[in-house]
């Protein structure tokens, strides 16, 4: 069965642990990178990953691997401090992509 996993400061993980979701309270780039690493194997099962625009922002070559997999979808959403539009512009490419020209 597959799983959801959202990464990210402690701020914003800790509520979606209460939804049922496998959450990683991270502290910095490196301990990102490497639970990343982690948690994308096959054999973890994650469908889905939320992470944190905070830490993406220092993640964004390992995360642009998995833009054309169908497992995991890598979904970037805002920290406690706001977005920093990187999930915005992440789905507008992801869009483009799709269609095959910018529709908006």
């Amino acid at each position: 069965m597959y799983k959801i996993g959202v990464m990210g400061s402690k701020e914003t993980v800790l509520g979606f642990k209460a939804l049922g979701l496998s959450v990683f309270p991270v502290t910095g780039k490196e301990e990102a990178h490497k639970l990343l690493k982690t948690l994308t194997k096959p054999e973890e099962q994650y469908a889905i990953l939320y992470i944190e625009e905070n830490l993406a922002k220092d993640l964004t070559e390992e995360i642009d691997k998995f833009k054309d997999m169908p497992t995991p979808a890598v979904i970037l959403i805002p920290g406690k401090d706001g977005s920093l539009g990187l999930g915005q512009r992440a789905l507008k490419s992801a869009v483009e992509r799709a269609v095959g020209s910018d529709i908006g």
